[in-house]
């Protein structure tokens, strides 16, 4: 007998209701999945420790690659360095200079810099010195990256003193003079400006004319405006040697100068090879940073085109290659690779290594000052 709908509708309306109500396995089974999931969201904080260190190391590593690039210039050149180098004076250190009497110039380079170069003349041979000597040999000397020229004048004077010394006993003429250029780069001691690859590829020129200008009030007149050019020697040390280099390769030689030769000084090949040198591990990216290099000073390639620009039939700019045996910048493989580039070109080279020696002190031995007098004794003779 069917239910009345009265009688039926509640009973409904409560099986429903307990229906409702969930039971306590329904209510475990939630807790565990919440527990799962709890567990599933721990697990993956763990992970993320790695990632976002991960992820601050490669941040780290770019930026350190992106300012690498950007201030390369600061990284190369040091003008600031010691903190006083700017504030050097000739005077301090004339009375460590034997004798030799250097006198401050100025000269501006052809986007207007001013620069500042010190300068020497030096009589040589056994004659009284004359008013116009019958020989003249100029030496460009550019100097490191740091530091200002004042400090390096006490052991280019003491090299000057032995070649002063040495040449009367070997022959040298017997009226010969030497004129010797240190240029200060843009940024250095009194020059103005900033330095870069550039930059100093032009003061390096501007002291090239500067030393044909003198040359040619002091000498290239009256009869005399018919004698050959004059001998220049450009001496670089460390990066000075790239600035040589540069110079020699990229720059007009003028008509009354000649390149007789070239000092590298603790030289390297190219400022990509010292990246490999100063950052050999290659999981670093520094070493791989080349291509956004804009200093270069690759001797190694200058030293080609030096030999096609300014090797003849019957001479060829000699190069002397003076290496610090306990060289801590710069490896002695870069050296040999240019003693190696220059017979390859077949320019004529010597190489020296000054025992006991670290980068900057190949001249403050007198095994390489006396390397260095030597060969441009030579030079006067030849």
């Amino acid at each position: 007998m069917p239910l009345p709908r009265g009688l039926l509708g509640p009973s409904i309306r409560r099986i429903s209701r307990l229906a409702a109500i969930p039971s306590p396995s329904s209510t475990t089974s939630r807790v565990d999945t919440l527990a799962c999931s709890v567990r599933r969201y721990h697990v993956e904080g763990l992970m993320l420790a790695p990632v976002v260190f991960g992820g601050l190391f490669v941040s780290l590593w770019t930026w350190k690659c992106f300012l690498m690039v950007i201030f390369q210039n600061k990284m190369i050149y040091m003008p600031g360095l010691p903190p006083n180098a700017r504030q050097e004076k000739i005077r301090d250190y004339a009375s460590r200079c034997g004798g030799i009497q250097w006198r401050e110039e100025r000269v501006r380079a052809a986007d207007g810099t001013d620069l500042a170069l010190c300068v020497t003349d030096v009589d040589l041979g056994s004659s009284a010195p004359a008013a116009l000597p019958d020989i003249a040999l100029y030496i460009l000397y550019f100097q490191g990256n740091a530091s200002s020229i004042p400090p390096r004048l006490p052991d280019l004077s003491s090299a000057l003193c032995r070649l002063k010394r040495i040449s009367p006993k070997e022959g040298a003429a017997s009226n010969a003079r030497c004129t010797m250029v240190c240029l200060s780069y843009r940024g250095y001691w009194t020059s103005r400006g900033r330095p870069s690859e550039n930059g100093l590829t032009m003061d390096a020129a501007a002291a090239l004319r500067w030393i044909s200008q003198l040359h040619n009030n002091s000498h290239d007149k009256g009869p005399r405006k018919t004698n050959p050019p004059a001998k220049l020697v450009l001496w670089g040390q460390s990066i000075g040697a790239g600035v040589a280099t540069n110079l020699a390769a990229k720059a007009p030689m003028p008509a009354n100068l000649c390149l007789d030769s070239l000092i590298l000084e603790t030289p390297f090949t190219s400022i990509r090879a010292m990246l490999q040198v100063l950052y050999p591990q290659k999981w670093l990216p520094y070493r791989h940073l080349w291509p956004f290099l804009r200093n270069h000073l690759d001797s190694w390639t200058n030293l080609g085109i030096i030999s096609q620009k300014h090797r003849t039939p019957t001479s060829a700019p000699e190069v002397l290659i003076v290496e610090a045996a306990k060289d801590e910048l710069v490896p002695l493989e870069l050296s040999q690779r240019l003693y190696d580039r220059c017979l390859d070109v077949q320019l004529p080279v010597t190489r020296k290594a000054v025992a006991g020696a670290f980068h900057n002190d190949a001249m403050f031995r007198s095994e390489g000052r006396k390397a260095v007098s030597e060969f441009l004794s030579r030079r006067i003779r030849l």
